[in-house]
Parts: C-alpha cells; structure tokens; sequence
C-alpha cells in the first residue's frame, strides 16, 4: 500500500487511538499535543513529532484535529504560523459542538486558504478502525474526496452533505436519542430496584429488545419524512395512555419524575391538539409548533 502524510493535532485517547491506526495502515504521520509528553508511545511507533501546531499543519496536505471542543480548536488555529499552514491544507476536524461552531470555524480555516471538513464520531477509541464505526463528515465534496482515504482507515465515513454544520447537526440529533434513551433506561432501572426485580435481566431484555425498536424507530422516520401520519404500527393514543400511567406511577411511589413527566407532557400536547388517531410519529407536529398547541 502506497503511504501518505497526515497530521493528527491532538492526542487525548480518541486522537492517539486515530494516530495510532494511521501508522499502522502504513500512513507517515506527524503529530502535535500541547503536552509533548502524550506523543512518546506514538513517536516510538514512527511517528513524528512536530515542535508547533503550524509546523505539524505544514507537514501534511490533510490533518485531523481532535481536541475537546470547538474553542480548544479555534486557540490552536490562533497559534503564530498557522495562517500560512493552512493555505491548501485540508482540516478535518473530529469534535463535539453546535452547528453554528462549525460555520464559524469553517470560515476560519477558509479565511486563511483551507479546506475544512466537520466531522463527529460516536465511539469509544477501541471502535475506531472498523468500517462500521460512522464518522459523520460535513463539508465541501472535493475536500472529503481528498481526505476519504485517511477517513476510511478509521472507521465508515458518512458525508452528510457540503454545508459545514450539518455533522454537528446530526451528531445533536442523535445523541439526543441516545440520552434521551438513556434517562428512560435509567428510570427503569429505578422501577426494577424498586420492586426487587434481577438488574441483570433487565440489561439483557433491554438489549433484546433493542433491534427491533429500532426498526420501529426507522419506520417512524419514514412517516415523518412522507407526512402520512395515518395509523401503520403504532396510534399515538396508545403512548398518551401508557406516559400518562408511567408518570403517575412514579409520582404514586415516590420514584424522581422528571423524566416520566417529560414524556407525559409532550404527549398530553399531543392529545390537546388532536392528534390522538394519528401514528405515533405525528409528535412531530407538536415539537414544529409547540407554542401552537399547548
């Protein structure tokens, strides 16, 4: 395999795990950390040191940074040199941040000459390196097509499309299913403590259950993005009834209700807007307009 240069700016677990792949796969990389100290393991393995981030941009034609947020990011992008560095350089950058971050430091990183790729990633660093671990990418078509063959060593690059925030978009949506998950199975947790239940059992029929949720989920999607809300699996009225029961069996038995509440209340706007012989989806209408139908 033919190698080629690239830049990994900043090396916490996720970007020395990302190096790490790189020069596994034959890649020559440069690499830079604010604290030298982190690129030893990696240096040892054939990396390259780069005294400065400039110097480490100027080294390679496409970088990856992975720091801790969008402001971490721009500080280095302050540092003296950097500028010049990324004249026709390529920057992908892996991180957590609003959408509109993204369009901030995309214009940046074009303000001086760059090509700028948004991405998320939604892994543990031992995940990375499959062809199954999604890393969302945003940003103009021909920058991701320079730097899809680096992307591909770690992980399944997904290009959402060529505006710049819509990974961080994306990356919003979907951990907002994930924690939104999360406090649900948490409250559950609660209820099975409560009642003397087997946690473990409760983790197993949660993952047993967890498929095929999902393609209830994904069928709910498609409603959403047709508008035909007539009923196919699921009438709302029956999630008004059993959010309404949930909630008041927490307030019943002195369990936290907020999260109980929270779905019971989005679900209640539901039914006062009239939306109760509608499929499951039809939610949607309250969260476009929720001042609308309270």
């Amino acid at each position: 395999m033919q190698a080629s240069h690239v830049s990994v700016i900043g090396l916490g677990m996720m970007g020395s795990r990302l190096a790490q792949l790189l020069l596994e796969t034959g890649w020559h990389v440069t690499v830079w950390n604010r604290s030298p100290a982190a690129a030893a393991p990696l240096v040892k393995a054939g990396a390259r040191l780069a005294a400065t981030s400039a110097e480490a941009i100027a080294a390679s034609p496409v970088s990856v940074m992975v720091v801790k947020d969008y402001a971490a990011g721009m500080q280095i992008l302050a540092n003296p040199g950097m500028a010049g560095a990324l004249t026709g350089h390529t920057l992908v950058h892996l991180s957590s941040g609003s959408p509109q971050e993204a369009l901030d430091m995309e214009r940046l990183v074009q303000g001086h000459g760059g090509f700028y790729l948004d991405g998320a990633i939604q892994a543990a660093p031992e995940q990375m390196g499959q062809p199954d671990t999604p890393i969302f990418i945003a940003g103009a078509q021909a920058a991701f097509n320079t730097a899809l063959p680096m992307l591909q060593r770690l992980g399944g690059p997904v290009h959402l499309g060529e505006r710049a925030s819509l990974a961080s978009a994306m990356d919003f949506a979907t951990l907002s299913y994930i924690y939104g998950s999360m406090a649900g199975f948490f409250h559950g947790a609660r209820i099975v403590e409560m009642e003397g239940l087997s946690m473990q059992e409760y983790g197993n029929l949660v993952q047993q259950m967890a498929p095929s949720f999902g393609e209830f989920l994904r069928h709910e999607s498609q409603v959403i993005h047709t508008g035909d809300y007539r009923i196919t699996q699921s009438p709302l009225r029956i999630s008004i009834d059993i959010t309404r029961r949930i909630a008041q069996h927490a307030r019943d038995r002195g369990l936290q209700p907020a999260i109980a509440e929270l779905s019971e209340s989005l679900f209640r706007q539901a039914e006062a807007a009239g939306l109760a012989n509608e499929e499951a989806a039809a939610v949607m209408k309250v969260l476009r307009a929720p001042r609308s139908v309270t």
